[in-house]
């Protein structure tokens, strides 16, 4: 690979990881954003849905963007939209600046991750697959240290220094994309900022980001006290009849944000999608759960919950290459079975924790989601390749990843849901027996639909 094209890889790299780095970053850091803002957890769970809600949101937005606008525009936009962002996040005295200001993170960062693979596809002609391979581990490796990186942030400087770190990294990454990412054609951009808003489906964004919201935030809440909130419960069925409403629409319209009239022509999608959307909720419910656990359960600081959350990260990446392998020679089908009943046995281990239970227990759990999610991250992807045609490929690729937001999105509600504000020892158990019937479930789908 020639020199040229090695910077361009470091600018991109740079840029995307801060999306999956921020994302889980934060999973360490809940409980003393908790402490400083005197929340409780179903609160402070906002600071996860807001990022990916948004996230869902943004990066098919800003691919469609990229079309009008140019690639390299919006990736150095969205290097300058989370440097602001993640200068100002910790600066800010109220909850509510908080959340807005990692409403603006997500959307920068999804900028990034939404052109940086378009962008080495256009300008990297020499060894293309491995420089996608190389950016996958930016992904991938920025998820995997994020919690152990965050622990090792906030047990030092506090919460705040996981928006700090990312100024230097954007500040850094905007000097080397600036110089390497090659110059576009120039745009009048005011008539195709015309165009591109007459292009994407505005209100199908808007309900699908107001049912959504609307319904967490009427479930989160709906009891209080041990009674039964009504208005809660009024605003959960609004939040469903947006979500009816949106479904409707976007099978009318001829250029949907979200394609559902695939899942009528491909049955076979639907299938698939949803298999992803439950093992992302399953994956990210210990993901997010087990740090706060660990730290307001068991005691453990920030940075011995980050060194234990690295396992997971480090199961996940070391199963990965073996289950390219084992997809290549056997299909999807056998990995991802293995992959729900190894889940299966991970939330039973949760179901039975108890607060004087060793280390070896959580060691296992962690183990077996990182596993799981190693053999679901390319056994997945090759279930869609075989369900959806080629012609298709390019959105039902798209309409993959918003339901990994989707499961990622759940995780959090069920988790809000079980605690009902407070974590605690008991709760984690429900979650875990909880999350057991999901893995079962799921376990039971994989099998009866393969063997059909």
């Amino acid at each position: 690979m020639q020199a040229r094209s090695r910077w361009l890889m470091i600018s991109i790299g740079l840029g995307i990881m801060l999306n999956p780095l921020n994302s889980s970053m934060v999973a360490v850091a809940i409980p003393g954003i908790q402490q400083a803002f005197g929340l409780d957890y179903t609160t402070v769970s906002w600071i996860i849905f807001s990022f990916y809600i948004s996230s869902a949101v943004a990066q098919p937005v800003m691919g469609k963007a990229s079309d009008l606008f140019g690639r390299r525009r919006i990736f150095l936009a969205g290097l300058v939209v989370a440097f602001t962002a993640s200068l100002l996040a910790p600066l800010y005295p109220s909850f509510g600046w908080l959340i807005a200001l990692r409403i603006v993170q997500s959307i920068g960062t999804s900028m990034m991750v939404a052109v940086g693979m378009a962008i080495v596809r256009i300008h990297i002609v020499e060894k293309q697959s491995t420089a996608l391979a190389i950016l996958s581990i930016f992904l991938s490796g920025a998820a995997a240290i994020g919690p152990f990186f965050g622990g090792l942030l906030t047990s030092s400087w506090g919460w705040e220094a996981i928006f700090f770190v990312n100024v230097p990294f954007a500040l850094l990454g905007f000097i080397l994309s600036w110089k390497h990412i090659p110059q576009e054609r120039s745009t009048d951009s005011a008539s195709f900022l015309r165009e591109w808003l007459s292009r994407i489906d505005l209100p199908g964004i808007l309900l699908f980001t107001a049912g959504l919201v609307t319904l967490f935030v009427g479930l989160l809440c709906i009891e209080k006290d041990g009674q039964i909130e009504v208005t809660r419960i009024v605003l959960a069925g609004i939040g469903l009849l947006l979500l009816l409403i949106f479904a409707l629409y976007e099978l009318r319209i001829n250029a949907p944000f979200i394609p559902l009239r695939l899942f009528v022509r491909y049955p076979a999608i639907i299938r698939v999608n949803t298999e992803f959307m439950l093992a992302n909720l399953l994956f990210y419910a210990v993901f997010f759960g087990l740090p706060s656990y660990l730290q307001q359960i068991r005691g453990i600081n920030e940075l011995h919950t980050g060194m234990l959350m690295l396992s997971l990260g480090v199961c996940s990446l070391a199963i990965s290459p073996l289950t390219g392998t084992w997809v290549g020679r056997h299909g999807a089908a056998p990995v991802l079975r293995t992959s729900a009943l190894i889940m299966v046995f991970g939330s039973a281990g949760m179901a039975v924790l108890q607060p004087e239970s060793g280390l070896a227990t959580i060691l296992f759990i962690l183990a077996a989601f990182g596993i799981a999610n190693g053999l679901n991250g390319v056994a997945m992807q090759a279930a869609l390749f075989a369900a959806a045609p080629k012609e298709v490929i390019g959105v039902a690729s798209g309409l993959f990843n918003t339901f990994r937001y989707l499961g990622t999105v759940f995780s959090s509600l069920l988790t809000g849901i079980v605690m009902s504000g407070s974590f605690n020892s008991g709760g984690f158990r429900v979650l875990g027996f909880a999350l057991t019937g999901i893995a079962l479930f799921l376990t039971a789908l994989s099998v009866r639909k393969r063997a059909k």
